[in-house]
């Protein structure tokens, strides 16, 4: 058994109980590769060092990885961890993009659009979230005007997938008038691309290497690591869910918003 997923189990397929645990049911078909404790620790220290530093390319990253170890590590590695992890400097790089395949682009729609109400404008995005003996990823879809986050889905790796998922269960609730997204291969997709434009949603794709053009996704990104993930060391694929699962509903319905006069997301969302 595999964080919560029983691959053997002749009760339950393994779709429902990805469904029950609350993971992207395509992810739990892939067969991970092990990997070492000290890349594990690596990654770590990766994720902690990025969310206060995202601006940090290769160089940075190693130089600041190494100190901390205090021990010499090559540049090749850490770029390799990044490249896995979906992780890029805020500035943009030769080479280093997440998406080095052609593929359509869409332009940035956001620069000096005033939003004025719920579903004017979402963002998504993918972040790593680390667990006590591996990592996870998590993407979340995040109203602009609210802070609310609409969805949201868990998986082992970074397919396609558990997007399409976390699009279609944010769909069930509303159509935005705008999507925005990153260019990685994840956004860029046609089932991707489809799910969205079939809705008549406009689609906006940041700048390649400019994070901070969807900067509500990567604010939610540092709340939840420092108020949830930080503070806890995850046994399991099934806690991981449940206790971010916990989190983001303490974030949409019980945190205070100072940007939002000290009232929650759902307050705004839903009125």
């Amino acid at each position: 058994m595999e964080g919560g997923i029983d691959r053997d189990s002749l009760i339950l397929p393994i779709t429902r109980q990805a469904e029950l645990l609350g993971v992207a049911r395509r992810s739990v078909y892939y067969q991970p590769v092990p990997i070492s404790l000290k890349e594990v620790a690596i990654k770590n220290q990766i994720d902690q060092i990025y969310t206060d530093y995202p601006f940090y390319g290769i160089r940075k990253m190693t130089v600041a990885v190494a100190t901390e170890r205090n021990e010499p590590i090559n540049h090749k590695r850490i770029a390799s961890y990044m490249n896995e992890m979906g992780l890029q400097a805020v500035f943009p790089r030769p080479n280093l993009s997440r998406n080095g395949q052609a593929h359509l682009v869409f332009p940035y729609l956001l620069r000096g659009l005033e939003i004025t109400h719920p579903n004017h404008v979402w963002g998504t995005d993918i972040t790593y979230i680390r667990m006590k003996q591996g990592f996870v990823y998590l993407t979340a879809i995040i109203d602009w005007f609210s802070r609310y986050i609409v969805s949201w889905k868990v998986s082992i790796t970074l397919e396609t997938g558990f997007c399409l998922e976390a699009g279609a269960e944010a769909l069930q609730v509303a159509v935005p008038d705008i999507m925005n997204s990153d260019q990685g291969v994840q956004f860029t997709s046609k089932e991707y691309l489809d799910l969205y434009l079939g809705a008549g949603v406009q689609v906006s794709m940041d700048g390649r290497g400019r994070c901070m053009d969807n900067i509500f996704t990567e604010r939610f990104w540092r709340s939840l690591k420092y108020e949830e993930v930080y503070l806890k060391s995850y046994e399991s694929v099934r806690e991981a869910v449940e206790q971010i699962g916990k989190y983001i509903v303490f974030y949409n319905t019980k945190r205070p918003h100072q940007s939002l006069d000290y009232a929650t997301p759902a307050d705004i969302y839903f009125n």
